[in-house]
């Protein structure tokens, strides 16, 4: 399947319902995972190449392009994979990551979005959120931090958001890894089993397993709601790690970077002329 077949396949559209996709699916892929991480292994050039560009094309030229990849999910569920195998195959020069924790006193003193748009890519920037404004109309209801009143504002408030951030010249990559509760299980006793992944058990992650279903439904309502024209969200079935890869580094690439189509800019010096210069010094 090439890039552009990604996008259409795991697009939320209308009528999508979360219930009905089988996070073990693979969709829109008829290979194996050798083959998987191989095309992951190769798309990591394109990536590259493109990327770069982006960020040359807006160091040297007057191009205002970036990306913005959103990532939401539950815990464990391969969030940080992305951003270590796809996003951290890419120069670091031009990534921006942001992994939004509770908020702080400072930050809930301001309307939600005063924290996020602070952390907006600049020109020429992939950027990243591990985590993202979408906590705060999905733990923000499930655990009711916010009155309903505030929640509603909220979907609103996200959409035109995003619909500036976008006119600005930001491709915005909206992407919710889905895994089954039983995978997430498993994903969490190994992370109790491995000393050296007792850094990553956080006791709270059980607490919000007990909220499966109302965190689904609330996943659900934010599809409804802010599933735009210009900010669509896809929802990737991510049981299996290495198609979930696969799958967010096509969408990167098709989303963003191959529609931008960033060109090398042109030196703004004669190059004959510096090819003699220097071989004469």
């Amino acid at each position: 399947m090439n890039a552009h077949s990604w996008t259409q396949t795991l697009r939320v559209g209308s009528g999508f319902r979360l219930a009905d996709l089988d996070p073990d699916g693979k969709p829109g892929y008829t290979h194996g995972k050798s083959q998987g991480q191989a095309d992951l292994a190769a798309g990591l050039d394109d990536l590259n190449e493109l990327q770069e560009r982006l960020f040359a094309e807006s160091r040297v030229g007057t191009a205002k392009d970036s990306v913005l990849l959103v990532l939401q999910a539950m815990d464990s569920a391969g969030k940080g994979g992305i951003v270590r195998h796809v996003v951290g195959g890419v120069d670091p020069q031009g990534v921006a990551l942001a992994a939004f924790k509770a908020p702080t006193a400072e930050e809930r003193a301001h309307d939600f979005l005063w924290r996020v748009e602070k952390r907006l890519p600049e020109p020429g920037f992939i950027g990243v959120f591990d985590r993202s404004h979408y906590e705060d109309v999905l733990i923000g209801r499930v655990r009711k931090l916010a009155p309903p009143a505030e929640i509603e504002r909220r979907y609103d408030a996200i959409n035109e958001f995003e619909a500036r951030v976008a006119a600005s010249g930001t491709r915005i990559v909206k992407v919710m890894l889905h895994i089954s509760p039983e995978e997430q299980k498993e994903r969490l006793m190994e992370r109790l089993e491995r000393p050296d992944k007792h850094w990553k058990y956080n006791p709270g992650d059980v607490d919000e397993r007990m909220l499966w279903p109302q965190y689904m439904d609330a996943y659900q309502t934010v599809f409804d709601r802010t599933s735009t024209e210009v900010a669509p969200w896809h929802v990737v079935p991510a049981n299996a790690k290495w198609y979930a890869r696969l799958a967010v580094q096509e969408l990167l690439l098709l989303a963003a970077l191959e529609d931008i189509d960033p060109q090398w800019p042109a030196a703004d010096f004669d190059v004959e002329a510096e090819k003699k210069r220097l071989a004469a010094s």
